[in-house]
């Protein structure tokens, strides 16, 4: 099943705590904290791979979380960092962030793509020591890695698109041209997937083909399966324009043709004016007068026009090498600059303070990493959280709904009692 849409959700993995340790040693003594750092989490990478050609596998596992750093020890060992996860997608993948609509990354080059970095490994206590605080009982919580949910979309990368209406022989064409195998039959609508296919013009020179299933009017607004793959036409530096030209089947070629790039135009402007070359198939089935009646046709209108039978092969070397032609001068395959990031970033000591019965419930994600490595039975670790409090404008902010002293303040399940 050729699968081009998805929905995930990655994240990196966090980074290890720091580590409250203190060095013990027989005939030592004082030996002082020597808890080490914890660490690093791992980055969630996007690889492209040539062996995967949808994205299927993404409509049954939809949530990647990367391995979190291992926490510091004692002895000053700093913890493990952990594994990056690797997700291999098809050539020709866009990730976009599924709450912004931002373009995170285009996944057609051979470099790893880092779009969720792990979280940095927290600081051990032996950072801590100063000359007035030489019993450091905290550390540091590993930070969070990065996490989103992206949407999917894969946009074929091909050189040549095959647009036409159904049944006009794009498949057969194709299935000539190159080793391409798509199913063919007289009938509208055989191919129902998007076909690749390598064309090798000669021993140095080749050049990849799509088929794109059959287009017909209204495609762009979702009639028929134009509009499920009309994306597909998008990245092609060339287009391939397969016209019926013997009208064997009662249609008009010219108003096929006029019809298929209204499709392109109001599916995207810069879409309808990337070069085209119109093939009339089955040539061998026209009168001379069809032929030559539809050439003056469509070169009244610029475009290069070969006749050709796609069945019998004839006139489709022309065509090719023509093809190969017109693409050496052409820029190379689209890829999509990734959006700049121009929202604001949440401030990560983001806090929401509400009260209830006299209670005032702190909601604070950070703080709740911090109480995880703290030791609030000792007073310098005390200390170090009520700074936390301080610097995070927390306090302020009680102070400002009008707490007093001795009311209880609550944090994840933590509550003491206000102290001016």
């Amino acid at each position: 099943m050729f699968i081009d849409k998805a929905k995930i959700m990655i994240k990196a993995g966090n980074g290890g705590n720091g580590a409250v340790s203190f060095h013990r040693e027989k005939y030592v003594n004082a030996g002082g904290p020597d808890g080490g750092d914890g660490g690093k989490g791992g980055d969630v990478i996007f690889v492209a791979d040539d062996n995967l050609s949808t994205l299927m596998d993404f409509r049954y596992k939809r949530k990647f979380v990367a391995a979190n750093g291992e926490n510091g020890r004692s002895n000053r060992c700093t913890g493990k960092s952990a594994e990056d996860l690797i997700i291999r997608v098809p050539r020709g993948t866009l990730l976009r962030d599924a709450q912004t609509g931002r373009l995170c990354a285009d996944i057609s080059g051979n470099e790893p793509v880092v779009l969720a970095r792990g979280g940095k490994g927290g600081a051990g206590n032996q950072h801590f020591a100063t000359a007035t605080r030489q019993i450091p009982r905290f550390a540091k919580p590993g930070g969070v890695g990065e996490s989103f949910e992206l949407e999917m979309e894969l946009k074929l990368l091909a050189d040549v698109g095959l647009v036409g209406f159904p049944n006009v022989g794009k498949s057969t064409l194709i299935s000539v041209v190159s080793a391409a195998k798509p199913k063919i039959a007289n009938y509208h609508f055989t191919t129902l997937t998007p076909v690749l296919g390598m064309v090798k013009v000669s021993e140095d020179k080749s050049f990849v083909m799509a088929d794109i299933p059959g287009l017909i009017e209204g495609a762009s607004e979702g009639i028929g399966l134009g509009h499920e793959f009309l994306r597909h036409v998008d990245r092609c530096r060339l287009i391939v324009h397969v016209v019926d030209v013997s009208g064997i089947e009662g249609r008009d070629p010219k108003e096929d043709f006029e019809a298929i790039n209204r499709e392109l135009k109001n599916f995207s402007e810069e879409l309808a004016e990337r070069p085209q070359i119109v093939a009339g198939n089955k040539a061998d089935l026209a009168t001379p007068e069809q032929i030559a009646e539809f050439r003056a046709y469509i070169e009244s209108k610029g475009y290069d026009f070969f006749p050709i039978s796609a069945a019998s092969a004839q006139g489709v070397k022309e065509l090719t090498w023509a093809v190969s032609q017109k693409l050496d001068t052409l820029p190379p395959v689209i890829q999509y600059e990734p959006d700049p990031v121009v929202e604001v970033k949440e401030d990560e000591q983001k806090f929401e303070i509400t009260v209830e019965n006299g209670i005032y419930y702190i909601d604070a994600p950070f703080l709740e990493q911090i109480l995880a490595t703290a030791n609030m039975e000792d007073y310098e670790s005390l200390q170090y959280f009520q700074r936390v409090l301080r610097f995070s404008g927390i306090i302020d902010k009680l102070e400002e709904m009008g707490i007093e002293e001795g009311q209880t303040v609550d944090i994840a399940g933590f509550q003491f009692d206000f102290v001016n």
